[in-house]
């Protein structure tokens, strides 16, 4: 089954992909001929439950996994994503991946200080997501939501064309996440493609199209803007 989206141009495609792990002695199929593509300032949200192979997907866009069959074309899929730098592609995970030795501010910056690059952005979105007076603290100093909204924050300082997210608000309360989705929708508007893995209602009314991952098959769209 083929989702695909809107008229935008095209940023990510995956195209007849199949993913296997191993399962004792057999082999566990997460996807099976799975196609979908994301168009620049689109968001597009998977649900599905757990194990279904959300995860996986992201993780094939973001070049962390290799899939087993099919192909997957990020931008102008001139090297692998795993190869693009912050302001291309950029990923949040579900474990955060925030850098332990590094204060919050440190970690959202890092990604421009990578480029030696400067931005008063690193601030404004410190403020907007609550946890600029937590900017001189180490993740372990802060709770769990901090954390989730200071790699968010990361993930975004750098206006990535492509942006992929593990369950991004999940350890967030209604308010913080409404403004979390917020976020991404002013990060879409101005031409980055998100792709979410998500079991949150507030992830879904916020993205342009919410597909369902089952038994190794996307689609078809389960609601559009």
């Amino acid at each position: 089954m083929s989702v695909t989206g809107a008229a935008n141009p095209m940023v990510v495609r995956v195209a007849a992909v199949d993913k296997a792990f191993a399962a004792g002695t057999n082999a566990r199929r997460v996807l099976d001929g799975v196609d979908l593509t994301l168009g620049a300032g689109e968001i597009v949200a998977v649900s599905g439950p757990s194990g279904s192979g959300k995860t996986t997907l992201l993780g094939l866009v973001a070049g962390w996994v290799q899939p087993d069959g099919g192909s997957v074309l990020v931008l102008d899929g001139a090297h692998a994503p795993s190869k693009y730098g912050w302001h291309e592609l950029a990923f949040l995970p579900q474990s955060l991946g925030l850098l332990d030795e590094l204060t919050l501010v440190e970690n959202v910056t890092l990604p421009l200080r990578l480029r030696d690059q400067a931005s008063a952005d690193a601030a404004l979105l410190l403020g907007r997501l609550g946890i600029d007076h937590l900017r001189d603290r180490y993740p372990l100093e802060v709770s769990l939501g901090e954390q989730q909204r200071a790699a968010l924050a990361r993930a975004v300082v750098a206006r990535p064309q492509v942006l992929v997210a593990d369950e991004p608000v999940a350890h967030q309360d209604r308010a913080r996440a409404e403004s979390m989705m917020d976020l991404l929708r002013d990060l879409a508007a101005e031409g980055t493609a998100c792709l979410l893995a998500t079991h949150d209602d507030i992830a879904f009314a916020a993205a342009d199209r919410v597909l369902h991952l089952s038994d190794g098959h996307l689609g078809p769209t389960v609601r559009a803007r």
